[in-house]
This record gives C-alpha cells, structure tokens and sequence, in this order.
C-alpha cells in the first residue's frame, strides 16, 4: 500500500509523472514516427536491394553526422524558449527562435557545399565501387534538404520549450506519412513514377523535411504567437542573443556532432569487414532506433522540465522531474530490452519478407545477434539520455561535448578501429566496442548530474 501511495503522490506531484507524460508523450509518438520512418526506409531498400541497404547506412548516416552539428545548436533554442517561459519573458522567445533560423540557413547552405566533394569522401572510406556509387549518389540528394530540416528544429523549439508539444507531434507524424508514402512510390517506381531505387528514398526524405517546413511557419506565425510571444516582430538579427545561442548551443551541436562521428566512423570500419556484416550492422542499429527514438522524446521533455523550473529558481523541482521521467523511460526500455534478447526475430522479420532468402539468411543470423548487444547497451543508454538532457537544460553543454570526445575517441573509434584495421578482429569484437561506450558515457552524466553544479547555471541574462 505504501508503494501504491508514494506513486499516487508522485503521479499528482509538481515534477512528477503526470507532468512529465504531458510533455513528453506527444514527443515520445512524434520522434517514435520518426523511428518509424527510418525502420520502413531501411526496409523498403533491404527489399530492394543488399547493396541499397549496405549503403543507405554509411551515407545516411555521413549525411546525417555533418547535420547534427547545426540540429543540435539550434535544437538548443528549446532550452531558450523554456528558460524565458519559466522566467515570464515571453517577448525574449521569437527573437531565440529566430536566431536559431538564421544558424539554420547558414547551416544548410554550408552542408549543400560538400556536394561536389561525395565522390573523394565515399572513396576514401573505401568500400566496393557499386556501394560507392550509390552512398555518393544518396548522399548529395539529403545534403539538398539541409535547410528545411535544420530550420524545422529551430521552430519545433517555439512549441516544446513552452510545454507545447502536439503541434511537434502533429508535423512530424504527417511528415512520416508524407515520407513513407513517396518512398515506397519512388524506391520501386510505381503510379507513374520512375524506378529510382536509393535515390528515391533520398528525394523522399529532402520532401518530407520541405513539408515539415511549410507546416510550422503558418503555426509559428500566427497573429496570437505573435503578440506574446514575437515571433514575427522579433525577426531582427540580435547579435548578443545570437552569440550566446552559439555558445551554449554549439557546444551541443559538437556533442551531438561527435556522437554521431563515433558511429559513423564505426559503421564506415564495419564495412571493411564484408558487405554482409556491414548489411547486418546497418539493420540492427534501424531496428534499435525503435527503442532509441522514443526515449529523444522522453530526453527533449527532461531538458524542457529542468529549464523551466530553473528559469523560475526551482532546481528542487527540476530534480525531481528528472528522476520521474528516468523512471518512466527506464521501464519502457528494460520491457523493449527484453523483447531484443528474447525474440529478436520478430524484428528481423519484416527485412527478411522482402528480400532474397538466400541472400539474406547470413545477414539475417547476424542481425539477430547483434540485437542481443543492442538489449544490453539499451538499458545503460537510458541513463546517457536522460542525465545528459538534464544538465544541457541547464546549460552544462561544455561537460557534455568534452564528455562526448574524450570517450568517443578512447572508448569507440580507437579500439574499433585497431580491432578492425590492425588485429583483424571480426563483427563481434566491434559491437563489444560499442556496448563499452554506451555504458561508460552513462556513467558519466550520472556523476556529473549527481554533483549538482548543473543547478546555479542558466542561459538567459539574468534581471536585478
């Protein structure tokens, strides 16, 4: 009875489970439609093809990687917005949305200039010519939609950092469906269409991202947000404001940048090893994205709870929001954790349908083992998540990014890379690699959270 009580009381508590819910459910079905997205992408050209999937992972996630660094500076504009909110500063939240559009263009066009150097990059990475081809080819299409994707972070900010999370989730389910839709049309040439293979799944996905776009302007911009908020009147450029959001929010753009570096330099070596390992790899992390994704959400409400309750002088109750949305995630991954290390074929299933059975088998026996790896590291992977989005709610993005170099270098890349390139060492060898810096990073964030200094920090100027 005392059990059932104290999560009653935590359930209605200020911090607690309901509040959390409230905020994160709707990011948990927006970035879980997201997951949904990717599985089925990968999917679709596991059907298609061994070589469109061999590729699709290592351009992808290149792609990917280089964006991250601008998703993730001007993703911070969330803990701008929330900030200000918590504080009373409504005026304050359309100029940081704004300063987040202008990294935003700035961002793209720059990623849209790596377009003429695909071929050398992909080359260097050395994989067979055919796979080359196509990493080079999908590649360059998603470096076209860098804009639309990063500036849609940037105004998906205005909703989440005030709590305001059904819009998000609204934009980003129709913008899966949009993406499913085209892929599928695209990838096998149907209604009309051409056959264009892993081009199509790239063409889809720049699409779905100018959608998103168009949706949240007129969300943005409406005549009410306008008035408390400024989203239209606070266009101008504020060079103090815009610096600042550079210098909480790119650290975490490095963080996120660097985090994805470790995997995409992971991937790149696996494909040393065979196609097939490298095919295997590429499906297993797609399906781990059903669990990963999910838990963003439950991430983006954790760094949104702690930046409110700091902008109204509250660490007391950011604490305690932190811990209920770590209980919350943490029972959802350990059930999903379960479900990679008991029946790992259920997931594997829906790539298999589609595909060459004798082609498959190999890449289907490995797959199924390396989700045993994915259960284990999932589960330590909550604490990464959850204590990381936590004091980068407060603004402790610097302890984050170095965090983030200094086991990724030590504990990924560099034994990888001599297990792979120098000893010889096959698939397995690399996945323990990988397993070691999920928990090792875990392990990180939850002292640093821990010792508390995240709770005297802010991003906003402070008021006498």
């Amino acid at each position: 009875m005392t059990v059932l009580k104290n999560l009653k009381k935590r359930w209605h508590s200020e911090g607690g489970y309901r509040q959390f819910l409230v905020i994160a459910f709707p990011l948990i079905l927006s970035t879980g439609a997201l997951s949904v997205q990717h599985f089925v992408d990968r999917m679709f050209l596991t059907w298609y093809s061994p070589e469109a999937i061999a590729a699709a992972m290592p351009a992808g996630m290149l792609n990917f990687c280089i964006m991250s660094l601008f998703i993730g500076t001007v993703g911070y504009v969330n803990t701008f917005v929330a900030q200000y909110f918590g504080a009373g500063e409504k005026n304050r939240i359309g100029p940081a949305v704004w300063q987040g559009l202008y990294i935003s263009v700035l961002g793209g066009l720059g990623i849209m200039l790596l377009i003429p150097f695909a071929e050398p990059i992909f080359r260097l990475v050395g994989h067979d010519a055919a796979i080359r081809q196509l990493e080079v080819e999908y590649f360059a299409i998603l470096c076209l939609g860098a804009i639309p994707m990063i500036a849609s972070t940037a105004l998906a900010g205005f909703f989440s950092g005030r709590g305001r999370t059904w819009p998000v989730m609204w934009v980003n389910i129709l913008a899966t469906g949009v993406n499913l839709i085209l892929d599928y049309v695209l990838v096998f040439g149907l209604w009309g269409f051409p056959e264009m293979g892993i081009r199509g799944a790239g063409i889809a996905t720049v699409l779905a991202g100018v959608f998103s776009l168009l949706a949240y302007i007129p969300l943005v911009c409406r005549p009410l947000h306008d008035g408390k908020y400024h989203t239209l009147r606070g266009w101008r450029f504020e060079k103090e404001l815009f610096l600042r959001l550079l210098r909480f929010g790119f650290p975490s753009g490095v963080q996120f940048f660097l985090d994805m570096s470790g995997f995409t330099v992971f991937i790149f070596l696996i494909g040393h090893l065979s196609t097939v390992s490298l095919a295997a790899t590429n499906i297993a992390f797609n399906i781990g994205t059903l669990s990963f994704m999910p838990m963003i959400g439950s991430s983006i409400a954790i760094s949104v709870l702690v930046a409110q309750y700091l902008g109204k002088n509250h660490p007391e109750l950011a604490t305690t929001s932190v811990y209920s949305g770590f209980h919350l995630t943490f029972g959802y991954m350990f059930v999903i954790a379960l479900a990679y290390l008991f029946i790992p074929e259920f997931f594997v299933l829906p790539f298999a349908a589609g595909a060459d059975p004798a082609g498959f088998a190999e890449i289907y026996r490995l797959t199924v083992l390396l989700l045993r790896f994915i259960a284990v590291y999932s589960v330590f992977d909550t604490m990464n998540l959850v204590f990381a989005s936590a004091i980068k709610g407060a603004g402790d993005t610097r302890y984050v990014m170095f965090a983030i170099i200094i086991t990724s270098v030590l504990v990924l890349v560099i034994p990888t890379y001599l297990g792979v390139m120098v000893m010889g060492w096959g698939l397995m060898a690399s996945w323990i690699n990988v397993s070691a810096y999920v928990i090792v990073l875990s392990i990180v964030f939850l002292l640093r959270f821990l010792g508390g200094k995240w709770k005297s920090m802010r991003v906003i100027e402070t008021r006498d």
